[in-house]
């Protein structure tokens, strides 16, 4: 795929998207949306990207939100025909009733943070400016989030007339607590990178000049010295294991992972490398190494 909406690069084993709309403050679209969809399948493709970076375009804005050119048509999707992820038509049927299991009712910030939540490589979000609506919910299924001291956050959805989106009823509660969840939802303001920080929504706050080197250290920290496939299980492990109802469902995966991995070549590198106080060089590849249990968790369709 050619990209307009973002740019992709990679360069020390992190692959870096940038969301590039700066005449309009890196606004979402439903062509970005499918760019870094396709981005990220790029990127956990490459057996030579060990982590992701994502950031924006410019100082101003990580992402204003949706973009908003089309006025009050913005959110009715069945008023607008410049979807580029629209699929089959309309969702209302002859009869005026909504089939809302219409693919076209589908929520394109969902399909994206679906997306990053399947990923196998770490995802890391640099957050250089204004991030408001889709522009901070798409951060929340990103594992790690620093912030640049001039960046700016809001759930606005009750003051845009809609409701939070993207998955984000899942992921906030998870990350921030339910009560710090709903009054950022329920006042819709936007605030700024300190109360984001004290409230956990990013881990930590650095100046506008350090955030890009700060966000490649942590990506060159993992690339350098984990064992690709370990950090591809351990992902999923931790994120999956927020909905499970019981420690044995983690103990019956993290069981089955410690005697996968410890058959595999990885395994004997990481320890032989620390004996002999050298980098490690493990060989296994997330593309083709990983345990036959995996996934073992029901197979969906989240295209």
């Amino acid at each position: 795929m050619t990209y307009s909406e973002i740019k992709y690069d990679v360069a020390d084993r992190i692959a870096t998207i940038t969301l590039h709309r700066p005449e309009s403050m890196n606004a979402f679209t439903g062509t970005m949306m499918l760019e870094m969809v396709d981005a990220l399948g790029r990127a956990d493709a490459d057996d030579e990207v060990r982590a992701i970076i994502v950031t924006g375009e410019g100082d101003r804005a990580f992402c204003a939100g949706a973009d908003l050119s089309q006025g009050a048509k913005t959110f009715d999707y069945d008023a607008r025909s410049d979807r580029p992820d629209k699929k089959g038509g309309s969702p209302v049927r002859d009869d005026g009733s909504i089939d809302y299991s219409h693919e076209a009712v589908r929520d394109s910030g969902g399909r994206l943070t679906l997306r990053i939540f399947e990923c196998v490589k770490p995802v890391i979000g640099a957050i250089n400016g204004a991030a408001v609506g889709i522009g901070v919910t798409m951060q929340l299924a990103m594992d790690i989030r620093i912030a640049s001291e001039s960046a700016r956050f809001g759930f606005v959805f009750a003051r845009r007339g809609i409701v939070p989106e993207a998955a984000s009823a899942w992921f906030l509660p998870r990350i921030v607590g339910i009560s710090k969840a709903l009054e950022w939802c329920y006042s819709g303001r936007v605030f700024d990178a300190a109360e984001a920080h004290a409230g956990g929504l990013v881990s930590e706050v650095v100046a506008p000049t350090a955030l890009q080197s700060r966000a490649r250290e942590i990506a060159r920290e993992i690339a350098e010295n984990t064992a690709p496939v370990s950090i591809a299980l351990t992902r999923q492990m931790m994120w999956r294991m927020l909905g499970a109802d019981h420690p044995m469902e983690a103990h019956r995966i993290d069981s089955r992972a410690i005697y996968a991995r410890g058959r595999q070549a990885d395994a004997k590198e990481g320890i032989m490398s620390f004996l002999e106080k050298r980098a490690p060089d493990y060989p296994n590849e997330v593309s083709g190494d990983m345990p036959d249990f995996y996934p073992w968790w029901d197979e969906l369709d989240y295209s």
